[in-house]
């Protein structure tokens, strides 16, 4: 293949400076939707909860779908595989995009807009046995949104545009965010922890990374071309950003955020000191590439000043103990009761039938006694 003219020192300012600013846009916007979502009693808008146990199994999981992807890569035509991989992110990608732009469209709808409710349910047997599969409500306002997310799913399927690709990429990123969330920040240490180490070996260790990122035909990164001043829209020499480096250290950030308002300070110290620490480290990581011309994982450095700094702020304020016993899942269901200690339960079985029964007649008695007693 014919070798690329070098970037510009103009054209590569703009794209990483624009990957930069596409990246904290679904950080901040959907750690802000990710303490409405957390008090959502919308079932089809509640949060994925990820627990220490997720955390630990999530870099293995993710470096066997890496690999196997470099082996399909490999082994079969890339062609091929890159077209069935479309298809499926054409449909999550309508989904998401529409999710994404849903709560901004509704302010352009007028008042006397004919909004209808509907419901899919997708069921499994019959009976008392009858199992729900899907549940997802929606209005005629979600269809216009999805109508208008189709238009940018078939100009991303016949053009591949970058634009179009970002447009999802970006939805991706703040759903995830928005919908994802650690239950605690010893499992956020976990995740980020675990993944520091995925990021920098299939990185350092191995080509197997850049390889899929490269021949990967999918949303699943940000792009931005260096040589946008002399092509226009047509560039295409891309500076890329993987969803991976937004999304886990995003939600992190956004875990943040809760942790604050559980405070009850009307302060958000925690949330902007790491989405400060995010711009240094991913910053850092820009700046680390440009000098090496080498690609770099960028976990490495955003891991480091995502925890770093949070928790240094937490130990000039004496809050250490509070933000890791800080319990994110108290906040998602607040209308369900949770049980916060055993009882202690002694006796027989038919002991303890007899004590329930005489405690649910008690306040009966009672009512029955009330007349005589005045």
């Amino acid at each position: 293949a014919p070798t690329r003219p070098p970037a510009t020192p103009e054209g590569m300012a703009l794209a990483y400076g624009s990957l930069v600013l596409m990246a904290l846009l679904p950080i901040f916007f959907g750690a802000l939707r990710s303490v409405s979502c957390a008090k959502s009693k919308n079932s089809s808008e509640m949060p994925e909860t990820i627990t220490s146990r997720d955390a630990a199994r999530f870099p293995i999981v993710a470096s066997c779908t890496l690999l196997g992807l470099y082996l399909f890569f490999k082994i079969f035509s890339q062609e091929y595989i890159n077209l069935l991989l479309s298809m499926y992110f054409f449909v999550l990608g309508i989904l998401a995009l529409s999710h994404t732009i849903s709560p901004m469209m509704n302010r352009f709808f007028p008042a006397n807009f004919p909004n209808k409710q509907y419901q899919l349910l997708f069921t499994q047997g019959s009976g008392e046995s009858k199992e729900e599969i899907v549940n997802y409500e929606f209005d005629t306002k979600d269809l216009v949104c999805l109508a208008l997310s189709s238009v940018v799913g078939v100009w991303y399927l016949l053009r591949k545009h970058w634009i179009a690709n970002n447009l999802f990429g970006l939805a991706f990123s703040l759903n995830g965010v928005e919908l994802l969330h650690l239950n605690n920040v010893s499992t956020g240490c976990i995740l980020l922890g675990g993944l520091f180490i995925y990021d920098v070996f299939w990185v350092f260790g191995t080509n197997v990374m850049v390889t899929v990122a490269k021949s990967f035909e999918a949303p699943i990164k940000l792009v931005f071309p260096q040589d946008l001043l002399e092509k226009g829209l047509e560039a295409d020499n891309f500076a890329m950003l993987g969803l991976g480096d937004i999304v886990i250290p995003g939600i992190f950030i956004a875990l943040l955020l809760r942790f604050d308002i559980s405070l009850k300070k009307n302060t958000h110290t925690y949330f902007y000191t790491s989405f400060v620490a995010y711009i240094f480290g991913l910053g850092l990581t820009i700046f680390i590439m440009h000098i090496f011309k080498h690609a770099q994982p960028a976990l490495l450095y955003l891991v480091p000043a995502c925890i770093g700094f949070p928790l240094l702020v937490a130990l000039a304020k004496g809050e250490v103990t509070e933000m890791f016993s800080y319990e994110s899942s108290a906040e998602i269901l607040p209308h369900t009761p949770r049980l916060t200690h055993f009882p202690t339960v002694s006796g027989s079985p038919a002991s303890l039938a007899d004590s329930m029964q005489q405690k649910l007649s008690c306040p009966r008695r009672r009512r029955q006694q009330s007349p005589s007693a005045m």
